[in-house]
């Protein structure tokens, strides 16, 4: 076969296939749409919302302090002749209660000296008083003559002066040694409860030697630091005859779940703390120490523990408490209307530790969502546990 009838037929059957290859695509069938697109209502919690009035409370932490404290230090030296029982480290006195006798031997003889000098004293007046009696008599006789200068010179008047004189300060000497004998006794200055005893029987003091550590047990401080922002909504007593907004004091690592002391805000501290730049304030909690109280369930306060303070807020009226977790981005909410999620912009207040107080944005009986979704929109088809799952189908045809 030549190479030319070799071409024809190569050819031909190109040919018989491009028209059998055409003749297949002309005749393919059209594919059309028959199905449909579900949209799944998200299975959601809801909860209703109502206005009312709340107190909420602010949370914050703070140090325990001493209200009263002092170093206590006597005025006179000596020796320490006696110690009261109570005078101990963790022991309690009460105002006024005797802590150490100073020897008071030295003083006592001082005193004495210093009233015999009184005695003498009031002796050389009595004596003069009666050279007076001469001088007015002698006065007599010279008045017409006499200067003015003279006439006091007669009459001895600088002698009766410095007699009184002598007189008023014997009684002072006296005074001052009856003061040094009185402060050989140590008294306690306050109720108090004693941190530190330096000193023991037999021990030699100075004056101003430091003693013993006294903090008063009547009341304890607590200082606590809050928001600026937080202040508007709290009282706090502008003298010491107020009470400020209630306070409870937990310590959760030293208490048992659920115990707590009752205090008061006593006092805004004048300046910010250096760090977190918030207000100071005092706390006020009496009988810190339990020592007034029968009751051994009542838990003390320790100095220098860090403790919660839940301080509560004056009353916000007309609005509507919701947990914070259900306040999304942007201060929003999701709320369930008509079976559509509702992304609703709220006005916020006040928030605590726990809950969010709304002012605006929702209204009573709203069924705000509480379920996290991953996919948010307005207008997103919602449902609830228990009703049927609504589908809507949307079939578009297509040619």
């Amino acid at each position: 076969m030549s190479w030319k009838q070799t071409l024809f037929i190569s050819i031909g059957i190109l040919a018989i296939a491009v028209g059998v290859t055409a003749l297949i695509f002309s005749t393919e069938p059209t594919a059309q749409r028959a199905g449909a697109t579900r949209a799944t209502p998200m299975l959601v919690d809801v909860i209703d919302v109502e206005r009312d009035d709340y107190r909420p409370t602010i949370q914050a932490m703070g140090t325990v302090r001493p209200s009263q404290e002092v170093n206590l230090s006597p005025r006179v030296g000596g020796e320490v002749e006696a110690l009261s029982e109570s005078f101990v480290p963790g022991g309690y006195i009460e105002k006024g209660e005797q802590l150490l006798q100073i020897d008071s031997s030295d003083y006592r003889n001082t005193l004495e000296q210093r009233k015999s000098e009184l005695r003498q004293a009031g002796a050389d007046l009595d004596i003069e008083m009666g050279r007076q009696d001469v001088a007015r008599q002698d006065y007599q006789l010279f008045a017409d003559t006499l200067s003015e200068e003279n006439k006091s010179l007669v009459l001895r008047e600088p002698q009766l002066e410095s007699a009184r004189s002598s007189v008023e300060s014997a009684q002072a000497a006296v005074d001052q040694a009856q003061l040094n004998l009185d402060r050989t006794t140590i008294e306690a200055p306050f109720n108090a409860h004693i941190l530190t005893r330096n000193v023991n029987v037999g021990s030699q003091v100075s004056a101003g030697e430091n003693l013993a550590r006294l903090v008063g047990f009547d009341t304890y401080w607590i200082e606590a630091t809050v928001p600026v922002s937080k202040l508007r909504w709290i009282t706090i007593p502008e003298g010491n005859d107020q009470r400020g907004s209630e306070v409870r004091v937990r310590n959760r690592t030293a208490w048992p779940p659920d115990t707590y002391r009752q205090g008061y805000l006593f006092r805004l501290v004048g300046t910010l703390e250096d760090q977190t730049r918030m207000a100071r304030v005092l706390v006020s909690v009496p009988d810190p120490q339990a020592y007034k109280t029968d009751d051994p369930n009542v838990p003390r306060l320790m100095l220098g523990s860090f403790v919660e303070v839940h301080i509560k807020a004056d009353a916000l009226e007309n609005v509507i408490r919701l947990n914070r977790d259900y306040v999304r981005d942007d201060d929003t909410v999701w709320v369930m209307n008509e079976d559509e999620l509702d992304i609703k912009d709220v006005e916020i207040v006040f928030r605590d530790a726990q809950y969010a107080y709304i002012k605006s944005g929702l209204s009573e009986g709203d069924q705000v969502v509480t379920t996290n979704l991953s996919t948010v929109s307005d207008g997103a088809p919602l449902r609830l546990e228990g009703t049927n799952t609504a589908e809507s189908d949307t079939s578009e045809a297509s040619q």
